[in-house]
């Protein structure tokens, strides 16, 4: 079991933070997912037809983590947060890429509802998870990099646990060691609003489309919250 913790700094800053986290076990991600393939291809073609568009900076649930990042000295121009970077890919280029049945699931939900999404493989996670603030102390190997070791910046917001970084800049980019893989059996995944009063029902949407996506190709699924009222979750 992991526990995930938001840090009671982190808590304070963002008081109307909630993080859904799905559980799901004995994942088959071998095997053809045909309702995720559905549900990507769907998107696309609504883009295509110009019915449905991606959100942009522009747009509540993205800016609020634009202020975010400025917050604790990230430029989200520059270093985008994961939704608002995959949106502009998919608006740039019409398609949303396709790398295992687990990443492109989280993929589409969180490009459909606007809200970052990210995900650990549990089996390659080191103790438990905490949300918190960096001091600069810490390392972080980047997705696809495997020999690249960055520090975040004292201050950042990071998933770190008692091995490193599992992701920077809040939501920017997952780590490599964590990264889930067509063989991953024990898969967390993360599905993020810092405006639960406004947005709490699209998180619970997002997550039950999720969920799923997931159950018929896993043994058991799960959901959690995290939120400054209950700051841990073991899962």
């Amino acid at each position: 079991m992991v526990v995930f913790r938001i840090a009671p700094a982190v808590a304070d800053a963002f008081p109307d933070a909630l993080i859904a986290l799905v559980t799901a076990t004995g994942v088959r991600g071998q095997e053809p997912w045909p309702d995720t393939a559905a549900a990507l291809e769907a998107l696309e073609q609504q883009l295509a037809l110009g019915v449905w568009q991606p959100a942009d900076e522009t747009d509540p649930r993205i800016e609020q983590w634009h202020t975010a990042y400025r917050s604790f000295g990230t430029n989200p121009r520059r270093i985008r947060p994961s939704v608002d970077a995959l949106g502009r890919r998919l608006a740039k280029k019409g398609t949303l890429p396709r790398i295992n049945p687990a990443v492109d699931s989280y993929n589409v939900v969180s490009v459909r509802h606007g809200l970052p999404a990210g995900a650990f493989d549990l089996d390659h996670v080191a103790g438990d998870v905490d949300i918190r603030y960096a001091d600069g102390s810490e390392s972080f190997t980047p997705l696809g990099e495997p020999d690249t070791v960055e520090n975040p910046k004292p201050g950042e917001i990071i998933y770190a646990d008692t091995a490193g970084v599992l992701t920077r800049h809040w939501n920017h980019r997952d780590a490599h060691r964590t990264r889930v893989t067509e063989g991953s059996a024990r898969v967390a995944f993360a599905l993020e609003t810092l405006n639960a009063t406004r947005d709490g029902d699209l998180l619970k949407t997002a997550t039950e489309e999720l969920q799923g996506l997931l159950a018929p190709h896993a043994e058991q699924t799960a959901v959690y919250h995290l939120c400054p009222e209950r700051p841990q979750a073991t899962a």
